[in-house]
């Protein structure tokens, strides 16, 4: 029987529900929800990646760095090594969760977190405009003397202090994708690109350096759906379902797209906010264009309901 393969990508609110409930612990209690409905999808028959968001525990990992640098006089942490530092806890979470929840659900099943690259094009437009607030805030004294010292990009953020602002590039290849490819036909659930990847660029051919980036995880979910040949790119987020004018008087959800419409609702652009559901439709649309079947975009709980047909925004070729 021909293998279902479908690319998983979840968002923040798969792993913090909200501002009380960030610790490490209510982390994984998260994972744990959201697992449990992935582990619906792979019980009805599907391969699945995952891959995640990574942005509030990279602001977690630098924030502590910083800390720790002014108190105790440690080094700080560059950028893409709090990506790989938050690959490897939250891909832990996941899998050591899904691994118990498919054991408890007699299926054997192994799952495996891959510390992924991703390579971005230093050329990239993104690098002449870093917009990308990440780390705490500073007094305008420390920000300048960090620009100076360090070469960081700040910028004052609404009156509330300066931060560090970073790119955000388009993501352009998957280093480790052999190594993924070669996992899902063995039949094992792997987590990958998490966070959007480790931004690196090719110093040359196939030799590669981090770079101080992050990647819109959408955006990197929707490569890799494309590069495995996915059946499905399933975009988890904190809404069950799309809508047009959202928030507006006029909102209005829809059930089902076509590629065109969701093509022509991105363009007006007025539906789909920039730092949410836009990302999302490009994700989807890059798929849909490169031949991917169909995509779903709907929150976790809701996950079981929308592959039957029952919730979700279905986005179809």
């Amino acid at each position: 029987m021909e293998k279902k393969v479908a690319v998983v990508a979840i968002g923040g609110n798969s792993l913090i529900k909200d501002k009380q409930h960030q610790t490490v612990e209510d982390q994984y209690k998260a994972a744990t929800e959201t697992t449990f409905h992935i582990a619906d999808m792979i019980e009805s028959g599907w391969e699945v990646a995952i891959g995640h968001g990574n942005g509030p525990q990279v602001g977690f990992i630098l924030r502590r760095s910083e800390i720790a640098a002014k108190v105790e006089g440690m080094h700080e942490i560059p950028l893409e090594v709090c990506g790989a530092d938050s690959q490897g806890a939250i891909g832990y979470s996941l899998q050591q969760n899904l691994q118990n929840e498919l054991t408890r659900r007699g299926i054997h099943k192994p799952v495996a977190t891959v510390i992924t690259q991703v390579v971005v094009d230093q050329n990239d437009p993104a690098f002449l405009n870093p917009a990308k607030p990440i780390g705490g805030f500073m007094d305008e004294a420390e920000a300048k003397k960090r620009a100076k010292e360090m070469g960081w990009s700040v910028v004052e953020d609404a009156g509330r202090g300066w931060r560090r602002v970073v790119p955000s590039p388009l993501p352009r290849k998957v280093v480790e994708l052999e190594s993924v490819q070669a996992l899902i036909d063995a039949g094992c659930v792997v987590i990958t690109v998490g966070g959007g990847g480790i931004p690196v660029v090719e110093e040359s051919k196939n030799i590669y350096k981090g770079t101080a980036a992050v990647i819109d995880k959408d955006f990197a979910s929707s490569l890799l759906a494309r590069k495995i040949h996915a059946d499905l790119l399933l975009i988890s987020t904190a809404v069950q379902k799309v809508a047009l004018n959202f928030g507006k008087p006029d909102q209005k959800w829809i059930d089902r797209m076509t590629l065109a419409e969701a093509k022509a609702y991105l363009e007006e652009g007025i539906h789909f906010s920039k730092g949410s559901m836009a990302p999302k439709i490009q994700a989807i649309i890059w798929f849909l264009e490169a031949g991917g079947k169909q995509a779903i975009i709907t929150n976790p709980e809701n996950i079981g309901k929308a592959l039957r047909g029952e919730t979700g925004t279905w986005i179809v070729p």
